[in-house]
């Protein structure tokens, strides 16, 4: 075998237990007993010290020294990139550090969902403060000369992103939110669905809106959570979501949300899974498919043509009345506490929040258990009210507690993304609107196949949209867009 053959050959393998380790999380958050959460983590522990010692295989060195990228093919040359690049950071990561991380985020997670159920922050405070802790040291051992421990982190999700370029660029992007959201203001929310909405009914809707989204369920489930998520990957995708049996959306855009993900992960070119350049490009990319699943579709006028009606069927007589009532409902615009239940002008600015409490964490700036107290403030500020309790405060996202530090700018990199993307698909598919009136979403998902999903990584994020888009990426189409929703519902 050559170099390549046998270094892709311990990657294939390296990928599958990742794979394995990614269905114990999913069992853990869906179907696991409450009593599961020490055992679990003691596997998560085994199961990273496995992947560590495979990560940091000295052989990867030899094979890399060995290889000749430039007679390799764009995928394979990537491959040889991105292990090179992965290899360099877990050489860094202790052994004892990167075991200690999944048994303590395993855990941590438990604390969390039981903390957020009580809506008791200083129940979870000392753990998160232990997180953190981790963390820091996990940045430190990672970063390159002159990189920030925040920068270093964020290099998991948006690799090459930097914070400063981020927040000038947010910057850029609150400057235009904030005086939509008061226009939006002065013409008052839709009124909000009351009601019973019952829950076998919502998982059924759920389930056919999959559907129409090309949810292949031969190679994908839909599950329960306490927080929405999607994992695997092409012949196992899992997403799950949840039922409030008073608001239907909730359940209804969590599942387009998350369908938006396990698709792009079912869509990426068989020749690629299982190895590097078959992971998705960046987070940011992951969350501009679902983003524009969510919004740019399942939240269009047009498209509320084909889903009003079966809304109305699954739900009964308390659902909108009208494709035009369903679609000022979905699109309420009113400041809440609640980042997943956002509109799409508010939703940005949860983000941005969050962007800046955790640098802030990261950086040692503001401590742990501060935390509850600077979320009531920002949000105060932010939003015009502090949150009535913790659950609806510093306790309602599940990311810190399981380590993901840096995670949440690509949502809103995945906001600006996926309205470059919409730019360029209605160039390309002028009859987008009476497609989706017509729930004929195929022609939308084969587009972002050909120019998102199957390729994978073998472009990094910015050129992968920029090649896809026809320009640089920035923010100007995301609030155009945002504009003219606001417009469609003065």
């Amino acid at each position: 075998m050559t170099a390549y053959a046998d270094l892709l050959s311990h990657l294939r393998e390296t990928a599958a237990l990742s794979r394995v380790a990614g269905r114990l999380s999913w069992d853990q958050e869906a179907v696991m007993p409450p009593k599961g959460g020490e055992g679990r983590a003691e596997e998560a522990s085994a199961m990273a010290a496995i992947l560590h010692a495979r990560q940091t295989d000295p052989r990867i060195g030899d094979w890399l020294a060995t290889i000749d990228a430039g007679a390799l093919d764009p995928a394979a040359a990537r491959d040889v990139a991105l292990t090179a690049r992965d290899h360099d950071r877990a050489r860094k990561v202790p052994a004892r550090l990167a075991a200690e991380l999944a048994g303590l985020t395993t855990r941590a997670q438990g604390i969390w969902a039981t903390a957020r159920k009580a809506s008791n922050f200083s129940a979870f405070a000392p753990t998160l403060a232990q997180v953190i802790a981790l963390k820091r040291e996990e940045a430190e051992a990672i970063a390159a000369p002159g990189q920030t421990p925040y920068d270093a982190l964020l290099q998991d999700f948006e690799p090459g992103a930097k914070a400063a370029d981020l927040t000038a660029m947010f910057a850029r992007l609150r400057a235009g939110l904030v005086p939509l959201a008061e226009q939006a203001a002065e013409t008052g929310p839709a009124p909000a669905l009351s009601g019973h909405f019952a829950h076998a009914a919502q998982m059924a809707l759920a389930r056919d809106v999959a559907t129409a989204f090309r949810y292949d369920w031969d190679a994908g489930r839909l599950d329960l959570a306490v927080h929405p998520f999607s994992s695997g990957g092409r012949g196992d995708a899992r997403i799950t979501t949840r039922v409030d049996e008073g608001d239907p959306f909730n359940c209804l855009y969590s599942t387009i949300h998350e369908v938006g993900h396990a698709v792009y992960e079912q869509n990426i070119a068989a020749d690629l899974f299982g190895r590097p350049s078959g992971d998705a490009a960046s987070m940011g990319v992951h969350e501009s498919q679902s983003r524009f699943f969510e919004n740019a579709v399942g939240r269009s006028r047009p498209f509320a043509e084909w889903l009003q009606p079966r809304v109305r069927t699954a739900l009964g007589d308390t659902a909108p009345a009208t494709p035009d009532a369903f679609f000022r409902a979905a699109n309420r615009i009113a400041p809440g506490f609640i980042r997943t239940e956002a509109d799409e002008v508010h939703y940005n600015l949860h983000v941005l929040m969050r962007f800046d409490l955790e640098r802030a964490l990261i950086a040692g700036e503001l401590a742990a258990a501060d935390l509850a107290d600077a979320w009531r403030a920002r949000a105060e500020a932010d939003f015009g009210a502090p949150p009535p309790d913790d659950a609806r405060g510093a306790l309602q996202d599940v990311h810190w507690s399981v380590g993901l530090f840096g995670y949440f700018p690509t949502y809103s990199l995945g906001n600006l993304y996926a309205a470059e993307l919409e730019v360029a698909m209605r160039r390309d598919l002028p009859a987008m609107d009476d497609l989706m009136a017509a729930g004929d979403l195929a022609p939308l998902v084969g587009w972002m196949t050909t120019h998102i999903h199957s390729h994978g990584s073998i472009l990094p994020a910015p050129a992968l949209i920029e090649q896809a888009a026809g320009k640089t990426p920035d923010e100007a189409a995301l609030l155009a867009h945002l504009a003219r929703k606001v417009a469609a519902l003065a």
